[in-house]
């Protein structure tokens, strides 16, 4: 048994010992532990969706029955739209397999580190203020937006690294060169982009302009970092994870090199989720990551489902039908994502009932998304009868990325 296998096998035995809800889908699968001894016994399991993680959240509150350990030596419960409330499991330190990404890059002692992740109730904020410190950083908590404040705190900190998204240090950028800060008085060396796509454009900049060192970490609310790239040239997975490429609609492997959803098997015993569908989809190497000897995942290739990500935030068909049974006078809805100046802007467009006004529902719709899903809607907007095909997407992307 190889060591990868023995890690599989272990973490399925703990899971079923000490998880309710893994005993349960092994046991209504059929599957015992034992029957688990390689990473090529995986697919006896059924791939649970984020859908059936909300259900099963809202099943067995408050953590699903995925909770291995006890409650109260948890340090932190994050919240993500569901509600799916994700513990953070105990640990004296930062587990070394999810600081690799930021090992790539170099962040270390003597870096000073805008964070402009979120830090409230989403995990992404204090999970990468807790691996940048590990490494020895330091970190300016700075959270999203303020565009102004933070290019004043990064130039007179003088921070030499940046983590958030691509397009928001983009804007920085943008902002600074139009305050008249030339490019040589800013000391950023170092950046680590998730939540969004990094293109080849923005690559081409930050590196070649300003001289950085990059990486794009993939990962989800649920599952932490997933991978990095490494010189641009796929996604080198990390250690915590094991990943499969399946067949969206059976769940069972695909070749290597063909592109399917991801689906996560975690080495984290105190929260396990085995063959998490994260309705991405994907392609992995035939070969080991080059550079690890790992799993290599070739690229990504957008969303299985009808889920689209922005800013980060998932925005679900299911939230915009919850939104249609709250207002009845709705007659159809559907959100349109666009990307104007590189700025991700959501409109949400309403077709009402026969005989309705609307009168005031732009603003409640708005209300309910920032409290739902914590998403800022941009505008919404009432159409006349006929507009929206009750056929089409529910959730339509039609962001262009350079």
């Amino acid at each position: 048994m190889t060591t990868l296998d023995q890690r599989i096998h272990e973490q399925i035995a703990h899971a079923y010992a000490h998880a309710p809800a893994i005993r349960g889908l092994l046991d209504r699968a059929g599957v015992r532990p034992d029957d688990i001894r390689s990473a090529a016994d995986l697919p006896k399991i059924p791939v649970t969706s984020k859908d059936e993680l909300v259900r099963l959240h809202a099943e067995n509150p408050p953590f699903g029955g995925f909770l291995a350990v006890d409650p109260d030596t948890l340090p932190r419960i994050y919240v993500s739209p569901g509600p799916i409330f994700d513990p953070q499991p105990p640990s004296a330190e930062m587990a070394e397999a999810g600081l690799a990404p930021f090992r790539y890059v170099g962040f270390g002692r003597g870096d000073r580190v805008l964070n402009t992740f979120m830090y409230h109730l989403v995990p992404a904020g204090l999970l990468l203020d807790e691996a940048l410190r590990a490494c020895g950083a330091t970190v300016i908590p700075t959270g999203p937006g303020n565009t102004d404040y933070q290019i004043e705190i990064m130039t007179k900190l003088q921070a030499t690294g940046y983590v958030g998204t691509p397009s928001f240090l983009a804007i920085l950028l943008d902002r600074a060169a139009e305050l008249g800060i030339p490019k040589d008085k800013l000391t950023l060396q170092k950046a680590l982009f998730t939540a969004e796509p990094y293109t080849m454009a923005q690559r081409m900049r930050f590196e070649g302009e300003y001289g950085m060192k990059t990486t794009s970490a993939y990962g989800t609310a649920d599952l932490g970092l997933v991978a990095y790239t490494r010189d641009g040239m796929g996604f080198s997975v990390i250690e915590s994870v094991y990943l499969e490429i399946v067949d969206p609609a059976t769940g069972q492997p695909l070749e290597p090199g063909n592109p399917g959803e991801i689906v996560a098997t975690t080495f984290n015993p105190g929260y396990p989720l085995v063959r998490f569908g994260t309705g991405d989809l994907g392609a992995l190497s035939p070969e080991p990551d080059p550079a690890t000897g790992g799993q290599h995942l070739l690229g990504l290739y957008g969303r299985s489902g009808g889920a689209v990500k922005v800013r980060g935030m998932f925005l679900h068909p299911d939230s915009l039908g919850r939104a249609r049974a709250f207002f009845p006078q709705i007659k159809h809805i559907q959100a349109v994502i666009t990307r104007p100046e590189n700025r991700d802007h959501v409109t949400v467009r309403l077709e009402l009932q026969p005989g309705e006004s609307g009168e005031g529902l732009p603003d409640m719709i708005k209300n309910l998304a920032e409290q739902a899903i914590r998403l800022r809607i941009d505008e919404v907007v009432i159409v006349p009868p006929g507009t929206i095909d009750p056929a089409a997407r529910t959730v339509l992307d039609e962001r262009q990325w350079d």
